[in-house]
């Protein structure tokens, strides 16, 4: 069944009777003739992408009964950028870049993916060609003088932030001095040059190799992982909090029935997803803690800072992270309880 059409109602409103003049003021919800556009942030070209995609789109097309447009860009900033000045109405991110979203862009997490394989989540990985001499991420990094460095697009969590944490901050290591030469690139990039040996090492994804081996499966036969992460929670949907609440409705209730028929699951493969799941904002919880972790890392290793300067930094930094734990523990505590007890969380 076709839903009813998006709308956005201009609604003026009169400043006072009897005055020469009038304020009008024009909701922001979503006008029955315009497109709702989807921002999709780049993890391989464009091209492959909008294949990959446009069944989906046109599936929410028919569902909602208005034009979803695709919004690509060259790097993750781009479809933030476009959130935050309404040019985009929701958007699939990873979940670094959901947090800049929320934070800075206006944004709110409603769903999150849910991966073909049954997987929790996905995890980040560091990648080398099948013939290099090196086996192990501690190898990379005592060689990293002598090697050119493929890092991800800073707003990537798999990309950037997550190898960032656990690679190189915990090891007290800046990858932009430590290698011979630092570039920044999509996830597909950074495989195709470490496989063509133009980089020596780069960050990559396993949905992103599992994607490469459908794909580029030659390619894919020419990395070798050396290093993979803890586990990184599923991509999430964010839409713009000053949507109309009938549009939030409406989307919510197409994406989270989405995947149930052969046809729907069949349109889903390429994208690596059997459905999507419901979720919020405290999904962030534990990128935001390791955000905090770098930033205290970075902090405790700046000989530049006065000294209590630094304990102060440092003091802020543990107060944070010590309330990003207690709503960690107190979301893990509402999620154990039984079916119909549960305290709803929070949302930032």
């Amino acid at each position: 069944m076709i839903s009813s059409r998006l709308r956005r109602a201009a609604l003026p409103l009169i400043a006072g009777l009897g005055l020469l003049g009038s304020t009008l003021a024009v909701s922001s919800a979503q006008a029955a003739d315009q497109p709702l556009r989807f921002g999709i942030i780049s993890t391989e070209s464009s091209t492959n992408q909008s294949t990959q995609w446009q069944p989906f789109l046109d599936d929410m097309s028919d569902a909602l009964g208005v034009e979803v447009k695709p919004f690509f860009a060259t790097d993750y900033a781009a479809v933030i950028q476009a959130m935050r000045f309404d040019k985009v109405d929701l958007a699939w991110y990873g979940n670094k870049s959901a947090m800049e979203a929320v934070d800075r862009a206006g944004g709110e997490i409603f769903a999150q993916t849910v991966a073909a394989n049954g997987a929790p989540g996905y995890w980040s990985l560091m990648i080398v060609n099948k013939s290099s001499p090196y086996d192990t991420i501690d190898e990379v990094l005592d060689h990293a003088s002598e090697l050119t460095f493929g890092n991800g697009d800073p707003n990537s969590t798999s990309g950037y932030l997550v190898p960032g944490y656990y690679v190189f901050a915990k090891n007290h290591i800046d990858p932009n001095t430590a290698f011979k030469r630092t570039l920044n690139a999509n996830h597909e990039t950074n495989a195709l040059t470490v496989a063509n040996g133009q980089v020596d090492v780069a960050t990559f994804n396993t949905e992103s190799m599992e994607r490469l081996e459908i794909t580029h499966p030659d390619k894919a036969a020419q990395l070798k992982v050396v290093w993979k992460s803890p586990l990184i929670p599923s991509d999430p949907l964010v839409w713009r909090t000053n949507l109309p609440q009938q549009t939030k409705d409406e989307l919510r209730d197409f994406f989270l029935s989405y995947g149930d028929t052969a046809r729907q699951k069949q349109i889903l493969e390429p994208l690596q997803w059997s459905g999507f799941a419901a979720s919020d904002n405290d999904q962030l919880l534990p990128i935001r803690q390791l955000e905090l972790f770098k930033q205290r890392a970075q902090v405790a290793a700046d000989d530049s800072l006065d000294s209590d300067d630094k304990q102060q930094k440092l003091a802020d930094l543990d107060a944070r992270l010590e309330s990003l734990n207690e709503r960690m523990d107190a979301r893990e505590a509402a999620q154990a309880q039984p079916a119909g007890n549960t305290t709803a969380m929070a949302t930032q």
